[in-house]
């Protein structure tokens, strides 16, 4: 797969900062990594995503519970031609590991790196795991700029290729305090942040408060702001994310919707179109998160209703034109090792036959 020349003024080779900085409306989607070593269900889960999404978020054991980890998910993404951003978690990994996953996954033709401070261990399955938090999200956003800009590690010794990458943070206008949000936002972006995540979006008032203060401050000219949104299955599993998720704030108005709809599956996919209608039309917002936990199937289904793209068409996987003949040569190249199997101990000890 041909590689694209970076642009001027980027920082990556990525679509997904080529998009935004069209200032074309960006879309991204959450990938939830499994609980397997089956590559299979990595890319069954992203080809849910194809042509309807920009960027594919690769997630670092959120919430403090194993699964896949972020970079192996990456590493079968790009195989694949998909862009994913990979989040990296300050809680698992001292600096010398990170730096060196940065450099792995540059090398693999990641583009995206969401910095995150991560959830305590406390929050998950394994609450006896020990932490690290060497680095929190400002200084891992500092210390990749540093490799990327200028093409040293952070102990001063150069590299001889810095990552090129499109570096972002997480924000949560939701929680308080509230008045705080938009000048910690101000913080990420002066440590290297240049596009930003937020927590879903529930509350679009409160969203436009947030937006005004972050204008007045001008930081929506130089960082790209996504908005997290997703569809909810029913009422009850609204109030448990309210209860049990840190950072989620989900209105009593939201929960009564859902409670008198007839369908409450098909309201909260509603409720989440809704919501994107009216984050769209907020200056300064360039975009959506779409978060559909167990509900990947509606993501097409909700970028399409909500007019997003306004008829723009991500990227969408398209197999080579030789890609079925070289499947079908490594398969009998496979039959003809097994077929005529090497002595190996023989030819070592010089006794094979000559060929």
């Amino acid at each position: 797969m041909t590689t694209p020349e970076r642009m001027p003024g980027h920082s990556s080779r990525g679509r997904l900062e080529r998009v935004l900085r069209r200032g074309e409306f960006a879309v991204t989607a959450e990938l939830n990594p499994p609980d397997s070593a089956d590559p299979q269900e990595v890319y069954a889960r992203a080809a849910i995503f194809e042509g309807w999404v920009d960027g594919i978020n690769a997630v670092d054991a959120s919430g403090a519970n194993c699964h896949m980890s972020s970079v192996g998910i990456c590493a079968l993404l790009t195989r694949m031609g998909y862009a994913p951003i990979m989040q990296i978690a300050c809680r698992d990994r001292n600096r010398i590991a990170i730096q060196g996953d940065v450099l792995g996954a540059a090398a693999m033709g990641v583009s995206n790196i969401l910095c995150l401070t991560g959830d305590g261990v406390q929050a998950g399955d394994q609450p006896g795991a020990k932490p690290v938090f060497d680095l929190d999200c400002m200084s891992l956003l500092e210390t990749i700029r540093i490799m990327r800009d200028q093409a040293k590690f952070l102990s001063g010794r150069k590299l001889t290729c810095p990552p090129e990458v499109f570096l972002g943070a997480a924000i949560n206008p939701f929680a308080p305090p509230y008045d705080f949000r938009p000048y910690r936002l101000a913080k990420k972006i002066a440590a290297g942040a240049q596009f930003v995540q937020s927590q879903y979006c529930f509350d679009v008032p409160m969203l436009k408060r947030y937006m005004e203060t972050v204008r007045a401050l001008g930081l929506h000219e130089h960082c790209f702001i996504l908005i997290g949104v997703g569809p909810m299955a029913s009422a009850r599993s609204a109030r448990w994310m309210r209860a049990n998720v840190p950072g989620v704030h989900i209105p009593d108005s939201i929960i009564a919707r859902l409670e008198g709809a007839e369908d409450q599956k098909a309201e909260g996919k509603r409720i989440c179109i809704d919501i994107i209608n009216e984050v769209k039309e907020i200056e300064g917002v360039a975009g959506i998160h779409v978060m559909a936990y167990r509900q990947e199937e509606y993501v097409a289904e909700i970028v399409h209703e909500s007019g997003v793209l306004n008829g723009r068409r991500p990227w969408r996987r398209e197999p080579a034109p030789d890609e079925a003949a070289l499947r079908e040569r490594l398969g009998n190249l496979d039959e003809e090792v097994i077929e005529q199997p090497t002595d190996m101990a023989a030819e070592a000890a010089g006794d094979a036959p000559a060929t």
